[in-house]
C-alpha cells in the first residue's frame, strides 16, 4: 500500500531551522499533490503548506515567509524547510498525498505517521 514516512523533526531553539522530509512509496509521486499539516497539543490538525503536481505552492498565513515546501520527483520526496521557528510551531507534522486535490483542507487519502517538532523559547 501507499507509504509516507516523515523525518527531520526534533528539538530546536526559537529562531532556528529544520527541514522535514517525507519519503513516499507505492504511488506515482509526480502525479500527486502533497501537503504538510500539523497538530499541536490540544488543537485540531491544520494545513501548513502544500505543493501540487505542477509545482504550485500554497501555505497558511502564519508560516508565510518562514516555511517553504518543495519536492524532488526523482526521489519521490517532499520537503518542508522551516526557518525562524517559533514556540507556537511546536506540533506533530504530517505529510499527506492526494490526487488532483482542489482543496488541501477537504481531506487527503494518504497520510504519514508524523514527526515531532519542538521549538523551545
Amino acid at each position: 500500500q501507499v507509504q509516507l514516512v516523515e523525518s527531520g523533526g526534533g528539538l530546536v531553539q526559537a529562531g532556528g531551522s529544520l527541514r522535514l522530509s517525507c519519503a513516499t512509496s507505492r504511488l506515482t509521486f509526480s502525479l500527486y499533490d502533497m501537503g504538510w499539516f500539523r497538530q499541536a497539543p490540544g488543537k485540531e490538525r491544520e494545513f501548513v503548506a502544500g505543493i501540487t503536481s505542477i509545482d504550485r505552492t500554497s501555505s497558511t498565513d502564519s508560516v508565510k515567509g518562514r516555511f517553504t515546501v518543495s519536492k524532488d520527483n526523482a526521489k519521490n520526496t517532499v520537503y518542508l524547510q522551516m526557518n525562524s521557528l517559533k514556540p507556537e510551531d511546536t506540533a506533530v507534522y504530517y505529510c499527506a498525498a492526494g490526487y488532483r486535490v482542489t482543496d488541501f483542507n477537504a481531506g487527503m487519502p494518504y497520510w504519514g505517521k508524523g514527526t515531532l517538532v519542538t521549538v523551545s523559547s
